[in-house]
């Protein structure tokens, strides 16, 4: 009998949001700039991912 290795794992809980009526206006601001830097991080990841991707194929296709 198998079993998923993932069922061995705690459920992820999704993340609090922030409570954003108590935050200032620069707190705001200073929120979405480090949202957008974890955006651009994210992104270069998935181009990271996706560049190894399209490697291993251009090899395998040998």
């Amino acid at each position: 009998m198998a079993f998923d290795l993932d069922e061995l794992l705690p459920a992820k809980k999704p993340a609090k949001p922030l409570e954003l009526a108590t935050l200032s206006v620069g707190d705001l601001n200073d929120y979405i700039a480090a949202l957008e830097a974890e955006i651009m991080r994210v992104k270069a990841a998935i181009k990271d991912k996706q560049d190894v991707h399209a490697a291993a194929a251009a090899f395998f296709k040998k």
